[in-house]
């Protein structure tokens, strides 16, 4: 580049360095071509720039102290900021272009690169995170350009080879589906889920699992089994996906859980073991495979001592307990992660004793998530089973499962996910304990 002549452009020059020299700190913060924000550990933001604000379109009164990082989020970007984003943070100190969606207050959606790092004190202390934040909207729009213009010619030529064989693909593939559908049903079908509970002396049992597709294998799973002592273990979960791959990994989730249970009856230390295993299983073939679950252990005491249920979750909606005073309650056990996730995810746990007539209830998120309304457009969710439960407070584990399993039944086309539901209760009358009381349909 030829350098400048003249005395006016050289002064023009001088003029624009100066000026850059003499940005202040605070501008070059504030009007940044991107996002920045710092938070404190618990995710409480401290300070935002304008720049975000505007994207956002928000007030920094009503930000800074009021909110935190996952509020700015949407549905999506919650749930991954609570069980990928945040967990790897606090693992790894930083994390470099993970791609979320924020909320705006007007124009949907924003798509954003996330960058965030951890601050530490003198003393290795973690004292915040330093967050920024790119707009990628245009990358965004770019990658859906050329996803849509390859899909167009994949079809293209899809359409052009299904013209030369179609008939013959369409039998072959036909017949090759039937026989595998039939070889699965018939053979995982047995190992999903137990042919009925056993009788446990001093409780009743109740079971109910809804398939969603007649003509596929679900996720959902339960057993009931007893462990060392009068202890009896069992458990419930939801694996992720559908179909044979899904049965697979419910089948090495039921039978891993079961050996886990007779070595060490501790739930936490059962799911820990299951998390180890579905984690050197699936993650190493760039295909991780995940579920939910909620585990226990029950201690009877007859009639002459307290009934404990012990219970460790990961990722797993809350059991819910109906009293015989009539009242209804959820047993949280945050923190739990996705079991098969990361290695070492952590584990939520809880206990309660249950009286004469108390019933626990487990469920699967089938339930919570059936879709309601005239439009299908809400969810059942927690706070309404919450109120059933507490309507049909107190209930045996058979009368509950009964009202669930017509609450589904409510639901018609908006119940479109596999749904498990298992009760354990201590009868209401202990002199009218019937080892062998067992509803399973």
């Amino acid at each position: 580049m030829p350098e400048p002549t003249g005395t006016g452009g050289e002064a023009s020059t001088d003029a624009a360095f100066t000026a850059l020299l003499e940005d202040s700190a605070d501008d070059l913060y504030e009007s940044a071509p991107c996002g920045y924000l710092s938070t404190m550990m618990d995710g409480t933001i401290a300070k935002i720039n304008n720049t975000l604000l505007d994207w956002l379109g928000l007030d920094r009164e009503a930000v800074a102290g009021r909110k935190r990082f996952a509020d700015l989020l949407s549905i999506g970007g919650k749930l991954y900021h609570e069980t990928h984003f945040a967990p790897l943070l606090r693992m790894q100190g930083e994390l470099r272009g993970i791609a979320l969606d924020m909320r705006r207050q007007e124009g949907g959606p924003l798509p954003v690169l996330v960058s965030a790092v951890i601050k530490h004190g003198s003393e290795g202390e973690p004292l915040l995170i330093r967050i920024t934040v790119f707009d990628a909207s245009d990358r965004r729009s770019y990658e859906k350009e050329l996803l849509r213009r390859r899909e167009e010619a994949e079809r293209a030529r899809a359409e052009a080879e299904r013209a030369h064989a179609e008939a013959d693909e369409a039998r072959r593939q036909a017949e090759a589906d039937r026989a595998r559908l039939a070889d699965a049903l018939a053979v995982l079908q047995r190992s999903l889920v137990p042919d009925s509970l056993p009788a446990v002396p001093g409780l009743e049992s109740a079971v109910h699992y809804h398939t969603a597709a007649p003509d596929q294998l679900g996720g959902d799973f339960y057993d009931l089994f007893p462990v060392a002592g009068d202890r009896w273990a069992f458990f419930l979960g939801d694996v992720c996906g559908k179909g044979p791959e899904a049965a697979s990994l419910t089948s090495l989730t039921r039978y891993t859980l079961r050996a886990a249970a007779h070595h060490d009856p501790d739930p936490a230390s059962a799911l820990s073991t299951l998390n180890a295993v579905l984690h050197e299983r699936y993650t190493g073939d760039g295909n991780p495979r995940y579920c939910t679950c909620i585990f226990g252990i029950v201690e009877p005491g007859g009639e002459h001592g307290p009934t404990t249920v012990r219970l460790a979750s990961g990722g797993h909606p809350p059991a819910l307990v109906l009293r015989s005073d009539g009242r209804a309650e959820f047993l949280p056990t945050p923190g739990g992660l996705l079991i098969g996730v990361v290695p070492g995810a952590p584990i939520g746990t809880a206990e309660t004793v249950l009286a004469p007539g108390d019933t626990v209830v487990l469920y699967t998120d089938g339930l919570t998530e059936a879709r309601t309304g005239p439009g299908r457009d809400d969810l059942y969710g927690e706070d309404a089973l919450h109120a059933f439960a507490a309507d049909h407070a107190p209930a045996s584990p058979h009368e509950v499962i009964t009202a669930l399993t017509g609450l589904l039944e409510s639901f018609g086309d908006g119940l479109d996910d596999d749904t498990a539901l298992l009760a354990l209760g201590v009868p209401a009358t202990p002199s009218l304990i019937d080892p062998a009381t067992n509803h399973t349909s």
